[in-house]
């Protein structure tokens, strides 16, 4: 089950305001999609994210295969009541991990043997075994089985490894075998029955008229939405740019577009403007367990010495429970709650888990907020001011 509307439009840009329900939920785009890798977003409890307005969260095909196991989840009826997440979620495919996993893989147009990162076991993933798992993690909108087309190829898959940078060729097979497989991912979902939606997702590495083949045979399929996926898989900002450029615009107006795995405010601001309706990205989280947390004047290291006796909040406009204290109002507003830099330095410094807790729930709310603040733009025809106004604010510095 999917319904899309699309509720108002950028004059300027590609960007518009939406609304997708699905079976558990009702979505409003542009949103950000909080990562749940294992059925849980790190360190964030259900409710506090309920508080913060994610309205979807994402679940991870392969590692919930792994661990717990199929036969756990499915004794719960699917994911929702097994984490507690009563909400839309979203599960991907496996793809990317099965990519990330490296030597340890071998791919075949049948689909990817490689052993088990936990216990070494032998396994098989294929584009029906995947939509077999994610029928019974019961997502709202599963992802097709692909291959992620990296930017670099060969040992490290890194820039200063010995690989090499994708060629042409090897996009274009690459690209081939995805398409193949979201046919047959296609046919064992209506197979299944699933009463889920199934979206395609857009590959052909860093090449535009390889892009655009792939969207074309996609569309062809019917998919209920569109995802641009093999971006941020190592390539340089421009490249990601050029295809988010060219490539969320093309795809139908009347399905929901999601870019995978990006990225940065300013990517998700961007990715906004060039027609993209849904993003996920790991960087609120892990940021966070890294001392590094987003604020609307740029971004703020709380590890360095210079906050150790700082009594502002993280953000001193951010109304989440870290900066602003269980009445909501932030600092600009009048509000003295919160907990101080001074604090959550002191507690990075001291390794208290408390620290990345408290940095993740203020990273997600500003995601989430900043989301929010984009769909009242344009519900209000001033999206271009409204980026004008982003941009120098968070070049202004904290």
């Amino acid at each position: 089950m999917l319904q899309f509307e699309r509720l108002a439009t950028d004059p300027a840009s590609h960007a518009r305001r939406g609304r997708l329900t699905l079976r558990h939920g009702v979505v409003q785009t542009p949103i950000f999609m909080p990562v749940g890798t294992y059925g849980t977003v790190k360190g964030v409890l259900p409710q506090s994210l309920q508080q913060m307005g994610a309205e979807i969260i994402l679940g991870n095909t392969f590692h919930l295969w792994l661990r717990p196991g199929l036969e756990v989840v499915q004794t719960f009826g699917g994911l929702h009541r097994f984490e507690n997440w009563h909400a839309p979620i979203l599960t991907d495919s496996g793809g990317f991990q099965v990519w990330s996993l490296g030597a340890m893989r071998k791919i075949s147009e049948q689909g990817v043997q490689f052993a088990s990162p936990v216990n070494g076991d032998k396994l098989f993933l294929s584009p029906e075994v995947s939509m077999q798992i994610q029928t019974v993690l019961d997502s709202d909108i599963a992802m097709q089985f692909d291959e992620c087309t990296p930017y670099w190829q060969g040992e490290g898959a890194t820039q200063g490894g010995s690989g090499h940078v994708t060629s042409e060729a090897e996009a274009r097979a690459s690209m081939a075998l995805s398409l193949r497989w979201a046919r047959r991912s296609k046919a064992e979902f209506e197979r299944l029955q699933n009463p889920n939606a199934l979206f395609g997702i857009v590959q052909g590495g860093m090449f535009e008229h390889l892009r655009l083949e792939s969207l074309q045979a996609l569309v062809e399929l019917d998919l209920p939405g569109y995802a641009i996926g093999g971006v941020s898989v190592g390539e340089p900002k421009e490249l990601m740019r050029q295809i988010m450029a060219h490539t969320p615009h093309r795809l139908p107006a009347h399905k929901p577009r999601y870019l995978m795995g990006v990225g940065t405010p300013e990517d998700l601001v961007q990715g906004v403007a060039d027609g993209v309706d849904m993003f996920d990205c790991v960087m609120p989280t892990r940021n966070a367990r890294n001392g590094t947390l987003f604020t609307r004047y740029g971004d703020l290291k709380i590890r360095n010495a210079r906050h150790r006796h700082d009594p502002q909040p993280i953000d001193p406009s951010c109304s989440c429970s870290a900066c602003a204290g269980p009445d909501g109002l932030s600092w600009e507003q009048g509000g003295r709650g919160g907990f101080s830099r001074a604090y959550l330095h002191h507690l990075e410094r001291c390794g208290e888990m408390l620290a990345p807790m408290l940095a993740s729930i203020h990273n997600l709310h500003y995601y989430l907020n900043l989301m929010r603040e984009v769909r009242a733009a344009l519900e209000g025809g001033v999206f271009a001011a409204w980026r004008l106004r982003f941009a120098a604010d968070r070049s202004r510095g904290v």
